[in-house]
C-alpha cells in the first residue's frame, strides 16, 4: 500500500510539473503574440508611409505603386499581419531602409555595445544600491536614511541628458579622468580581434590590457550613470522590503535569543528580503538592456538606444519594429529569469503555496 502511495504521489508531482510547464509556454506564447500585435500596429497607425521611406518623395507614381504592392500594402490587415506574423516566426524582420542591411545583422552588430554597457551598469546599481538599502532601513529616521532617501530623489529626478554632459565637461575635458565620447579610441579600434562583441571581455581574454584600460576609461562614465539611476531605484526597494522584514517576529525571537544584530540584518532578513529584489534587479536590468537612448546619443555609444534613434529619425520602420520586438523579448525573458530564481530562493513558491 505505501508503494501505491507512493507511486500515486509521484504521479501527482509529475502532473503538478507538467501543468506548470504547460501554463509557462502558453504564457510565453500569449505575451509574444501580444507584442507581436501590438508591434504590428503601430506600423501601421503611426504617420510614416514606408513606402516613402523606401523610394524616397521625388519617386514617380508608378514607381511608388510597384513598391506599394511589393510591400503588400494592397491586402487586408489581417493577412498583413499574417505574413508578417511568419516572417518573425522564421526570425526574418525584413531589411533596413538606412542600412540596406537585414534588421537581424544590424541588431547583432549594435546589441553588444548596449549588452556591455548595460551590465556594468546594473553591477554598479546592484553593488551600491543593496547596502544602502539596507543602511537605511536600519538607521530608519536618521541621517543616514535621510541621506539615501535624497541621493534616490535625486537619481529619479535629474535629467541624465544634463547629468551626462555634466559628467563629460567635468571629467573629461576639465580633469581628463576618463575617455570622451563613444566606445573605444580609433587607435585601440583595430587592434582587436572582435569575438563576443564585448569589447571589455574580449580585450581581457586576448591579454590586450591597454586596449581594456581604453575601453574602461569609455564605459566608466556612461555606465556610472546609468549605474546611479539603477541604484536610487534598487535602494529604495531594498529599504522598502528590509523595513518589511525588520518588523517580523522572527526578527524579535532573534534579538531575544541573543543573535548578533548583524547576523540578523545580513543573514536572515536580507536573505527573505532578496527573494523579490530579484525581480527588482531583473527589471531594472531590463530596462537598462532596452537602449538608454539619452544616454547613448549624449555619449555617441553605438548601442541599440542610438540604432533606434536613427532609424525613427529616418523612418525606418523595419528596424524600429525589429528592435522593439528584441526589447519585448528581453523583458518577457528577464522576467521568466525572475520567477525561476524566485522560486528557487522561496520554497513556498515551489510548493505552490
Amino acid at each position: 500500500m505505501s508503494d501505491t502511495t507512493t507511486g500515486g504521489g509521484r504521479d501527482s508531482a509529475l502532473l503538478r510539473v507538467a501543468w506548470k510547464a504547460v501554463k509557462l509556454v502558453a504564457t510565453v506564447a500569449l505575451t509574444f503574440l501580444g507584442l507581436l500585435v501590438v508591434t504590428f500596429l503601430i506600423g501601421r497607425v503611426v504617420p510614416v508611409d514606408p513606402v516613402l521611406a523606401v523610394v524616397g518623395d521625388r519617386a514617380s507614381q508608378s514607381v511608388y505603386d510597384r513598391v506599394y504592392l511589393e510591400l503588400g500594402l494592397d491586402k487586408p490587415l489581417y493577412e498583413q499581419f499574417w505574413i508578417y506574423l511568419q516572417k518573425v516566426m522564421t526570425g526574418d524582420f525584413g531589411q533596413s531602409f538606412l542600412t540596406k542591411r537585414d534588421i537581424v545583422d544590424d541588431i547583432a552588430r549594435v546589441f553588444p555595445a548596449t549588452l556591455e554597457l548595460a551590465t556594468v551598469a546594473i553591477l554598479i546599481g546592484t553593488v551600491i544600491g543593496i547596502p544602502m538599502g539596507v543602511w537605511a532601513a536600519v538607521r530608519q529616521g536618521r541621517f543616514a536614511d535621510q541621506a539615501v532617501r535624497v541621493l534616490g530623489l535625486v537619481g529619479y529626478s535629474a535629467p541624465i541628458f544634463w547629468l551626462g554632459l555634466l559628467g563629460l565637461l567635468v571629467f573629461y575635458a576639465r580633469l581628463q579622468w576618463v575617455a570622451g565620447p563613444g566606445r573605444i579610441d580609433i587607435a585601440y579600434e583595430y587592434a582587436l580581434t572582435p569575438k563576443t562583441g564585448l569589447l571589455l571581455l574580449d580585450s581581457a581574454m586576448q591579454g590586450q590590457w591597454e586596449v581594456f584600460r581604453n575601453v574602461f576609461s569609455h564605459i566608466i562614465l556612461p555606465a556610472s550613470l546609468l549605474g546611479y539611476f539603477s541604484m536610487a531605484y534598487i535602494s529604495r526597494m531594498t529599504r522598502s522590503f528590509m523595513l518589511n522584514e525588520l518588523a517580523q517576529e522572527y526578527v524579535t525571537t532573534a534579538r531575544v535569543k541573543g543573535v548578533p544584530e548583524w547576523r540578523i540584518i545580513w543573514v536572515h532578513a536580507l536573505r527573505n528580503a532578496a527573494v523579490p529584489l530579484v525581480t527588482v534587479v531583473a527589471l531594472s536590468y531590463a530596462n537598462l538592456l532596452e537602449g538608454s537612448v539619452l544616454t547613448e546619443t549624449v555619449f555617441a555609444w553605438p548601442g541599440l538606444g542610438q540604432y533606434l534613434t536613427n532609424s525613427l529619425q529616418n523612418a525606418d520602420m523595419n528596424a524600429v519594429l525589429g528592435g522593439t520586438l528584441v526589447i519585448g523579448s528581453i523583458f518577457v525573458g528577464l522576467n521568466l529569469l525572475s520567477d525561476l530564481l524566485y522560486s528557487l530562493l522561496d520554497p513556498r513558491v515551489r510548493r505552490g503555496r
